[in-house]
């Protein structure tokens, strides 16, 4: 039973370890200014690696004592609980993840969270390597990828908004506004209609891809007859 015990010692090696390695990350979410940062990193690492910790050493005087008592030792899967912190964790993070409209936020700390989690399980294991050397990957991926995001992905995505449109009178314009849009590879995701007072209002959602300067269109939009009042709002990344 001697591989079954760790000193005193060790285990608040590994705790340490496991606030550094998951404060690092929880370090970034909180300048990013997102709901779980540095402390509940940290936290949720701890908790992670201290169950561990119990699952894999903490029954060994248990099952001593069974052991000298009637000759059979009783066996202990410490993967049971380990699969329970991942399902638990999962709990968390959803937590994270706040919906604001269409928008979704909280997707990446949520993620973190569950890295962080993971970190936590290998340090109480003993997996020392494999916990600072996903830190460091998490870390590269949180801070240079967002640089690279910066740099590429403008370049390459495409986004989605909603574009208002008041009409005088009927509003039967709105299929020279559709030709238009579709003169310019401007995807209509979807239409509502109302009218009021002798007034048409559209709301239509659309779909502009990046080689297409959104100002212009609404400059050559607003030029059409009939068109009083037009405007976009909510545009960002189509997933």
């Amino acid at each position: 039973m001697s591989e079954l015990i760790i000193s005193e010692v060790e285990i608040v090696v590994r705790l340490l370890v496991t606030v550094a390695l998951c404060g690092a990350i929880g370090f970034e979410r909180e300048t990013r200014d997102q709901s779980a940062g540095f402390r509940t990193h940290i936290l949720l690492g701890l908790g992670a690696a201290l169950f561990t910790l119990v699952s894999a050493y903490g029954f060994t005087a248990f099952t001593e004592a069974a052991l000298q008592s009637n000759g059979r030792g009783i066996q202990f899967d410490p993967t049971r609980i380990v699969a329970q912190v991942a399902t638990g964790v999962g709990f968390l993070g959803a937590g994270a993840i706040i919906r604001q409209g269409t928008d979704i936020r909280g997707l990446t700390t949520a993620a973190s969270l569950w890295a962080a989690a993971a970190i936590g399980v290998a340090v109480g294991a003993g997996f020392l390597f494999g916990a600072a050397s996903t830190t460091v990957v998490v870390l590269l991926s949180l801070y240079l990828l967002r640089k690279v995001r910066s740099l590429i992905i403008p370049h390459l995505r495409t986004d989605y908004g909603i574009m208002n449109l008041t009409f005088e009178g009927a509003g039967s314009n709105i299929s020279a506004v559709t030709a238009l849009l579709d003169r310019h590879d401007i995807g209509v995701r979807g239409l509502d209609a109302e009218l009021e007072d002798g007034q048409s209002h559209y709301s239509i959602r659309v779909r502009i891809p990046p080689s297409r300067n959104a100002q212009d269109v609404l400059e050559e939009i607003t030029a059409l007859p009939g068109v009083k009042r037009v405007s976009v709002s909510g545009l960002r990344d189509l997933d």
